[in-house]
């Protein structure tokens, strides 16, 4: 037989302090008036009784929320599945950990996130949002309600502050790097055209190119290593003479490596390549990228979402590292 001593309820110090439970509940979370004499006999009650509060209760009095959501755009809820996001999460959950709050990650449909906005912002256990590949339409959803407790990753506008790497400053120097080792016949393989976080880079590579005098050449890709392959064949069949690969990340990078390599072009000798993001695979295959502090991106974003911080965007530097590759 469980012998098993049952929790002391909120309903247990009201009946015996005699008072009502509403009055015991704005004794016991601060949150209302109440005579002295009621407080008195609901706190020595409370405390005869070892009555413990609900955190979450107490949060949702406060309004604090118990929870801070990770909100990411993608076309399925399956794209929500990649170490990027992983990172980001992980991240957000040590930062949330010692402010004693939980996190979740949410999916927000590409092509209609309103319905997904409205209930983060009915939401009363959530404490703050951190938008993750941001898109314009998710911009202009965001609710009034979620006005300074919202931050984005990617895109930001007046009301969503931006968190994010400083991607132009890197495309600028993976470019001039690569214009520096000789090579003057650049193709970029892009990132997807419905997010605005690529734009970035790509008119910092369109830019840099320019101010040396050398032909734009850009092909459509997405975030993986299927992309760049494809990127890497449409190069070279619209440029043969292409003797530069610059991926928008390392997975679309070695993607075209794998196309190159395959095609019997040396590399670095008759192709360079780069990427962006400085993943484990990127140290392992030689590849030269460019950093992105993806954790303290994401701890940044956090505690700027939990701290009601409303300021404007803050850019990470990021690190050109030089490889074998390029």
């Amino acid at each position: 037989m469980d012998r098993r001593r049952p929790p002391v309820t909120l309903e247990h110090v009201a009946r015996v302090a005699g008072v009502s439970r509403a009055t015991a509940s704005r004794v016991l979370t601060g949150s209302g008036p109440s005579s002295a004499e009621a407080r008195g006999r609901v706190q020595a009650v409370a405390e005869r009784l070892g009555y413990v509060a609900d955190p979450v209760a107490r949060a949702l009095v406060h309004g604090r929320g118990t929870r801070l959501v990770v909100a990411a755009t993608a076309a399925a809820p399956d794209a929500l599945e990649c170490a990027y996001l992983s990172r980001v999460v992980a991240t957000t959950a040590a930062v949330c950990a010692d402010q004693g709050l939980g996190v979740a990650l949410q999916w927000l449909p590409l092509g209609g996130p309103q319905a997904a906005l409205d209930g983060l912002a009915r939401d009363r256990s959530v404490a703050g949002v951190v938008l993750v590949d941001t898109t314009r339409l998710v911009l202009d959803s965001v609710p009034r309600e979620l006005h300074g407790r919202v931050v984005s990753i990617g895109a930001g506008s007046r009301d969503v502050p931006l968190v994010d790497v400083d991607t132009e400053a890197a495309a600028t120097a993976i470019v001039g790097h690569l214009v520096a080792t000789g090579r003057r016949r650049i193709a970029l393989i892009a990132g997807p055209t419905w997010l605005p976080c690529s734009e970035r880079p790509v008119a910092a590579y369109r830019a840099a190119v320019a101010a040396a005098g050398l032909p734009a050449r850009v092909v459509a890709g997405g975030f993986d290593t299927a992309s760049g392959r494809a990127g890497a064949r449409e190069a070279l069949r619209r440029w043969p003479d292409t003797d530069a690969v610059y991926g928008i990340c390392d997975e679309v990078a070695l993607g075209a490596l794998q196309v190159l390599r395959a095609a019997g072009r040396q590399v670095p000798g008759d192709v360079a390549v780069a990427g962006f993001d400085d993943i484990p695979a990127a140290e392992s295959s030689g590849l030269t990228t460019a950093t992105h502090p993806v954790e303290r991106i994401a701890d940044a974003a956090a505690r700027s979402a939990l701290g009601r911080v409303a300021d404007g965007p803050t850019l990470f530097a990021s690190d050109l590292v030089v490889r074998e590759s390029a």
